[in-house]
């Protein structure tokens, strides 16, 4: 019993520095030595147990980070003597490893020991086009809050907080390219249609874009026509519209307008018309001012259309055909009907051949179809020296009678007739009455020029 007596501060020593834990500062983590093991319960002799000289029967409980509450079955004095149980817990934010209660054995080993692990949550998985900030780390009660890049938003939980059971609250959120596109339209145009034409050629650079996450835009799509186009008069919306590589759109739109000036519109002249290009009265357009047939244009020909919206010159006149019979020559009286009449010229052997009778009477009747088509009928009748000829009131000498029989082959024996287009180019014989529709269906069809046979479509025939 001595030698026991005198052993036992030195076994409550070496305990002692068993018992006590290893800490690895800042780790949260505690290596356990080989004495806070488990040990089996053996049966070993009771002992006979002097408290007033051994009260501490087992190491004291020390739990770093945490706290140990016993209860003794001699009274709160003896924490560690044999039989007493403690109770063991960690403060905030540390976990327990280990049986949470221990008790002193007779081998004077407690039943278990147990330690104080820091709290941690893994670390959180980088942000594609994003990042986190945290308020302690991984540690517990950490929160992490999300932020995104310019021009993507967030989607999903903003904060995130380290929870007692070491994982993050909430899932992980994601960065999304939620915000189209900036698109910005050149600015609205008006233009003047160019001289002669009712378009305008309208040119402008494409719109600026950009996205405001990448910088990547995927497509620009233009509904409308091409810069550089041709746009008529009137006003023309054109939309582009952008995409992003999150297929985010924007579009934006801008008009284009387009004037024609115009002159005003011009009357035609009594017994005459007008022959316009392009649109009859826009800047730039061209009038012709034409005469019926048996008319002459007294004045300017051409008027054309200024940027100023007036015309030039003054408005024509159409006066009746003067015909000049006092001339030289047969040429000479050609030439005044040249481009202007066509010329039906008949020849009889006297002015009582049935033929000539047959178709001088035909003729009268039919005078208003004559001078649609612009034909003057000259007459060339019997024999010299009492020979006659004639355009309606209007003799002719006996010297341009003969030349033009010889010019035209005309023959005195019998009766003969020849059609003269405006050239003066004999274009049809006969010799024998030829009846007014005869004739016209061959001028008609023959001899019209394009101008004629439009204006003859667009008037009809005043003449039935």
């Amino acid at each position: 019993p001595a030698m026991a007596q005198e052993a036992a501060p030195v076994l409550l020593l070496v305990l002692a520095g068993l018992v006590s834990s290893t800490w690895h500062e800042g780790s949260g983590y505690y290596l356990e030595s080989h004495t806070n093991e488990v040990y089996a319960e053996e049966s070993p002799p009771e002992p006979a147990l002097d408290y007033r000289r051994v009260p501490q029967w087992c190491a004291t409980l020390n739990i770093h980070r945490g706290e140990a509450t016993c209860y003794s079955p001699r009274g709160s004095s003896y924490r560690s003597s044999l039989g007493t149980r403690c109770e063991l817990s960690c403060a905030r934010g540390y976990r327990l490893l280990g049986p949470s209660a221990v008790q002193c054995l007779p081998s004077r080993h407690w039943s278990g020991m147990a330690y104080c692990r820091q709290i941690r949550c893994h670390v959180l998985p980088a942000v594609l086009r994003g990042s986190y900030v945290c308020s302690a780390g991984v540690q517990m009660d950490s929160r992490c809050d999300y932020t995104c890049l310019p021009g993507y938003q967030l989607e999903g939980d903003r904060s995130r907080v380290c929870m007692e059971d070491g994982r993050w609250s909430g899932s992980e959120p994601i960065c999304v390219d939620l915000e189209p596109p900036k698109i910005r339209c050149p600015d609205s145009r008006e233009r003047i249609a160019e001289p002669g034409k009712l378009t305008a050629t309208v040119y402008w650079d494409p719109p600026r874009v950009r996205d405001s996450a990448d910088g990547v835009i995927k497509r620009v799509m233009l509904r409308g026509p091409e810069p550089g186009s041709e746009f008529p008069e009137g006003e023309h919306v054109i939309r582009y519209t952008a995409h992003d590589q999150a297929y985010n759109r924007a579009s934006c739109k801008f008009s284009v307008r387009v004037h024609v000036r115009r002159c005003p519109v011009l009357k035609p002249p009594q017994n005459g018309y007008i022959s316009c290009t392009s649109d009859g009265n826009n800047y730039g357009a061209t009038c012709e001012y034409l005469c019926d047939g048996g008319y002459e244009r007294q004045g300017t020909s051409l008027r054309v259309c200024q940027s100023s919206q007036q015309w030039t010159g003054s408005r024509p006149l159409c006066a009746p055909m003067q015909i000049n019979t006092d001339v030289s020559s047969a040429a000479s009286l050609l030439d005044q009907f040249h481009e202007k009449r066509r010329l039906l010229v008949i020849s009889a052997p006297d002015p009582s051949n049935r033929y000539y009778k047959m178709q001088i009477s035909m003729l009268q009747q039919a005078a208003c179809g004559l001078d649609l088509r612009h034909v003057t009928t000259v007459e060339l009748v019997g024999q010299p020296p009492h020979e006659v000829g004639r355009i309606r009131e209007h003799r002719l000498s006996l010297g341009i009678i003969e030349e033009l029989r010889r010019f035209l082959h005309l023959t005195r024996s019998h009766f003969n007739a020849v059609l003269l287009d405006k050239a003066g180019t004999d274009r049809e014989r006969y010799i024998s009455p030829v009846s007014p529709d005869e004739l016209f269906v061959f001028i008609d069809t023959y001899l019209l020029s394009e101008r004629e046979a439009a204006r003859r479509a667009q008037s009809g025939d005043p003449c039935e």
